[in-house]
């Protein structure tokens, strides 16, 4: 405010014994509170540690990584069933601790089953003649499977989940 107007301000309350009206001054807009950054993206190693950590411990107790990477081609039927059986008990019992499943349907393979309109697509799957609305009549080909529970340990931070079995060396 300069001068002048602080001294015709003073006149005219002296003068006039009340001060001018003020000009109405602009509310000041409320202060948003800062938002905390957003958290980073995590890596494709912390996005799918779990699996990673199941298929270690698939190796771990089945084998199953070296089964499925090994060339099997040039070995008899009955060394590679011999394998298979190993590999089969150990993978079993991961899943029936940590990932224990059962099939969709209890019918067996092959049973007649009538599948109603308006059916859960993630549980059955239709293939063959596949035309009108429902309910279809068919058999089953495959019961399929479905988790009933995930009771997976929790990966520790110390482990490198992208190490899915470490190198064994054996020290004479």
């Amino acid at each position: 405010m300069s001068f002048f107007s602080r001294l015709k301000l003073a006149l005219s309350f002296l003068f006039g014994g009340a001060l001018p009206s003020q000009p109405a001054l602009p509310t000041p807009e409320p202060v948003k509170p800062a938002l905390p950054p957003p958290a980073p993206a995590p890596t494709p190693e912390q996005q799918h540690a779990a699996a990673l950590f199941l298929l270690g411990l698939l190796q771990r107790e089945g084998r199953l990584l070296d089964f499925l990477q090994e060339d099997i081609s040039g070995f008899a039927d009955a060394d590679v069933g011999g394998a298979a059986r190993l590999v089969h008990e150990g993978c079993k019992k991961v899943l029936a601790q940590y990932v224990p499943i059962v099939p969709v349907v209890k019918e067996s393979e092959g049973a007649a089953m009538e599948i109603p309109q308006g059916f859960d697509a993630n549980r059955f799957r239709l293939t063959g003649n596949v035309a009108g609305a429902g309910p279809w009549k068919g058999s089953l080909k495959h019961h399929g499977w479905v988790v009933t529970k995930i009771s997976l340990p929790d990966v520790p931070t110390t482990v490198d989940v992208k190490v899915l079995a470490p190198a064994e060396v054996e020290l004479p």
